[in-house]
């Protein structure tokens, strides 16, 4: 009997590193312990994936296009727009979205990225309190998103402007990093910006709900800060390109958005946060659910990013062992007796090293196990060292979306 065959990719955001001397010269995935990623390796096949091309930023952007099959030279325009897709926010051709993070700023350095990773419901009231200000200076308007991840929608102007992401440049000075341009025209916009971003601290720093958070010992959400910018983008749907139906599963508008303009289901899975306190078990479980209509789903977990980008290397060990046990084991355990044939691939989007608390560009591993063939390739773990001797070598762009789809 011929079994329909099922596609299922798991990427956990930032989770490949660099040897860490704590460690005793491991990384985190050497020394979590990950028996459900080891068994896809030990008996499937492995390699090194290149995501991110030379030449473009290295973000989970531009990463998750590779990995899903997309050359980001030709479809990635910016963060912002994949986000506004995500957030149901229609752009016109001479508009420009950018992400629009809250983050805290202290003595007049970025202090945190995320404001302690404040909640929606406290988000929400700070992003409305913006709108009803007057600092936006009819350029545009906020649209709320998750946490401290949001949307700055900049109308009709279609200038290029030079943005910083935040999470790169933890202590650095606000000055040192506004928004700045390549042209005397581009200038006036980030001018606007630039005072936009500057005079959200007086809408923000005393604000009800950062007072509380000031109270209760948490970090303020008391300035905004754009970044990821581009234009509308224009993607071919995954149904044409890959001749296959998909869902996408993530708490993050980025990972969401790219599913949108790609024409895939995006499944919303209750307590999905985009941090290490997600639905694990909610993901694995609506992947599953999904391939009942699919022919692929993409399963996105974004927490590890997070603590890898706050330097926690306790906790970054931690969220891979829930990622390995909550996510990718659940999804083997509840596979087994359905009537499919079926490949799961497991990988990073790119690596966050802890010391460097960025996405660098270096190959991430993978492992790929398929249920009718069942072949092993030597490799006995899913590390970044281990699979230098996997079969698949180092591939590229859309060579890993191809050899999974592969007979």
């Amino acid at each position: 009997m011929k079994y329909t065959m099922k596609y299922i990719v798991a990427v956990g955001d930032g989770m490949a590193d660099y040897p860490i001397d704590e460690l005793g010269g491991r990384t985190p995935l050497q020394v979590a312990d990950t028996p459900n990623m080891d068994s896809i390796a030990s008996q499937g096949m492995c390699g090194l994936f290149k995501t991110i091309p030379d030449g473009m930023a290295v973000g989970s952007d531009t990463a998750n296009l590779s990995v899903m099959g997309y050359d980001p030279g030709k479809y990635y325009t910016g963060r912002g727009p994949i986000e506004a897709a995500s957030m149901g926010v229609d752009l016109e051709d001479n508009d420009t979205a950018f992400r629009c993070n809250l983050i805290t700023q202290k003595d007049g350095k970025i202090a945190d990225y995320c404001a302690g990773h404040i909640t929606t419901e406290e988000a929400e009231e700070l992003i409305d309190a913006l709108n009803k200000s007057d600092i936006k200076s009819g350029t545009g308007e906020f649209h709320l998103g998750i946490s401290y991840r949001h949307l700055f929608v900049l109308r009709n102007a279609e200038e290029k402007v030079i943005c910083t992401p935040p999470h790169d440049v933890i202590g650095g000075r606000i000055s040192d990093y506004l928004i700045k341009t390549e042209t005397q025209k581009g200038s006036r916009i980030a001018e606007k910006l630039n005072k936009m971003i500057l005079e959200s601290a007086n809408v923000l720093e005393n604000h009800p709900v950062n007072v509380k958070r000031k109270k209760d010992g948490k970090n303020p959400a008391n300035m905004v800060w754009l970044w990821g910018q581009g234009g509308r983008p224009n993607i071919e749907p995954l149904k044409q390109k890959f001749g296959i139906s998909g869902a996408v599963i993530s708490a993050v508008d980025l990972i969401r958005g790219l599913g949108v303009l790609m024409g895939m289901d995006v499944v919303d899975v209750p307590g999905a946060t985009g941090y290490y306190d997600t639905n694990y078990e909610g993901k694995a479980d609506h992947a599953i659910e999904a391939l009942e209509n699919h022919d692929y789903v993409y399963l996105h977990v974004e927490g590890i990013d997070e603590v890898s980008h706050s330097g926690d290397l306790e906790m970054k060990i931690k969220t891979i062992e829930d990622f390995d046990r909550r996510v990718i084991g659940r999804i083997l355990d509840n596979l087994a007796g359905l009537k499919w044939d079926y490949k799961i691939a497991v990988l990073p989007d790119h690596p966050t090293p802890i010391k460097a608390r960025t996405h660098v560009s270096d190959p991430v591993p993978f492992a790929v196990y398929h249920l009718s063939q069942e072949k092993g390739d030597g490799v006995r773990r899913f590390d970044e060292s281990s699979v230098k001797k996997g079969s698949f070598g180092l591939v590229e762009g859309e060579e890993f979306m191809r050899l999974l789809l592969r007979s």
